[in-house]
């Protein structure tokens, strides 16, 4: 990087600057073409205005010298001095066309230099007065106007170009520091070292949101690439022990060290179910990880849904000996139907699983009140959840020490409810007592809301809410 800076700007610094300095250029350039225009124009109108008034001054002098004696005793000296201090000549003519006198200069003088003038005496012309001009002196006067000119506009330039310059750096400096800082950390990033962040990013305006929006991103790679990770040790910490237990039995079947009973078989079957399981788990949740996409948001009654789900299970309860019960409020929601129906099926068993024969289930639908929210709650009476479990039971795999004794499963039922709810934009609170039960509620706009409304994605808290 060291080796492509410029004046120690950098290239996107000395690029700046050369702009500046090509803007504030063209504009003296402009400036300059066009008081060219406009000057060149007033300075020729200033010439003939001046030869205009000398020629009418001759004519003055000489209607004086006319007085009144006439041209034969008229002196005409008067005129000439005053043409000569112009490097002008004049001719004086009378009324009849001939010449009165000359000054010394005026043959000599070119002719289309030359002004011609009536000489009024009393109101009657007596004569003319021919004035020439040297053009040579005109030309010099204007030869020394333009270099005086383009001197001040060459002046003017340099000037420009260095406060430009000046002034370029002192812009280009907050613009090309952190966006070269970036550059070197994405630089980094993509030589393999992704820990490195930009400290405290400045910059003006934008270039810190960008700078900032760098580090929030890198966060959320890292964030993803970890979970990634923590997903295939988990996977293959979960998918070790049926495999092992199947490759042992196996082993000894064929080594003939157990015998192909039964017995034997059907514990080989469940190894087997049990991992037909995880796999289905697993996709079920890589379904609902990718469910935003997937998603067919229509107006649905949310009681609806949940007594067709709590109706396929209720014999299910009914065979465990754990009491159903149902509360369900028509509430109209934007949601996925079989979705939705996914989360109160997984929310239900998932209370079945931890409620003890003789406990009760109960399951409520409908708005919450004061707000314009759907809700599904389903509340148990079953172990509950330790305070210290409470925050990580939407985590992939987690199984609390309870949840061991109880029931089989692989740990990614809430899980899977978390991603659904957060695909549909809604709320999933979780609360919790040790020995008195749980309660898990999922929060949904209403129809009439969901596409403005906008709920916290996952809130955990101990004790039974409301």
């Amino acid at each position: 990087m060291s080796g492509r800076r410029v004046a120690g700007i950098g290239q996107l610094g000395a690029r700046l600057a050369l702009a500046f300095v090509a803007v504030a250029l063209a504009a003296i350039a402009v400036n300059a073409l066009l008081s060219a225009e406009i000057l060149g124009g007033d300075f020729n109108r200033l010439v003939k205005e001046q030869e205009r008034g000398l020629a009418g001054a001759a004519a003055l002098a000489s209607a004086a010298a006319y007085g009144k004696m006439g041209w034969k005793h008229a002196d005409l000296d008067s005129v000439y001095a005053l043409a000569g201090r112009a490097d002008a000549g004049v001719r004086v003519w009378d009324g009849a066309g001939r010449i009165v006198g000359s000054s010394p200069n005026f043959t000599s003088l070119p002719t289309s230099h030359a002004r011609t003038m009536p000489v009024i005496v009393r109101g009657a012309k007596v004569g003319q007065v021919t004035t020439r001009f040297d053009a040579r002196a005109a030309g010099e006067m204007v030869q020394a106007f333009d270099a005086r000119k383009w001197h001040s506009r060459l002046i003017a330039a340099g000037l420009a170009a260095l406060i430009a310059l000046v002034v370029s750096v002192a812009v280009a400096l907050p613009i090309t520091r952190p966006l070269e800082r970036m550059l070197a950390a994405v630089r980094a990033r993509g030589a393999g070292r992704r820990f490195i962040r930009i400290e405290k990013p400045r910059g003006v305006g934008v270039i810190r949101e960008l700078l900032a929006a760098y580090n929030e991103m890198s966060h959320a790679v890292d964030e993803r690439d970890r979970l990634q990770r923590n997903l295939v040790a988990d996977v293959a910490h979960e998918l070790r022990t049926p495999v092992a237990v199947l490759q042992a039995s196996h082993e000894a079947m064929i080594d003939g060290v157990t015998e192909s009973t039964p017995e034997n078989l059907e514990s080989l079957r469940e190894e087997v179910l049990r991992l037909a399981r995880m796999v289905d788990d697993l996709q079920c949740l890589a379904s609902a990880e990718s469910a935003a996409l997937q998603l067919r948001l229509v107006p649905c009654d949310m009681s609806a849904i949940v007594s067709e789900a709590a109706d396929n299970l209720r014999e299910t309860f009914a065979v465990a000996g754990v009491r159903f019960e149902q509360r369900l409020t028509s509430t109209m929601v934007r949601c996925d139907a079989a979705r939705m129906r996914e989360m109160v099926t997984n929310l239900l068993t998932n209370a079945l699983k931890f409620t003890p024969r003789g406990g009760r289930v109960l399951i409520e639908s409908g708005p919450l009140d004061g707000t314009r929210v759907a809700k599904v709650r389903v509340s148990d009476t079953g172990v509950g959840i330790p305070a210290d479990e409470l925050p990580h039971v939407t985590e992939r795999f987690f199984r609390g020490a309870r949840s061991l004794e109880m029931a089989d499963g692989s740990g990614i039922g809430l899980t899977i409810v978390d991603e659904l709810v957060r695909a549909h934009s809604g709320e999933l609170t979780i609360a919790s007592q040790p020995g008195a039960g749980t309660q898990v509620t999922i929060a949904l706009p209403e129809a009439d809301s969901a596409e403005s409304r906008r709920l916290p994605l996952l809130r955990l808290v101990t004790g039974h809410g409301s």
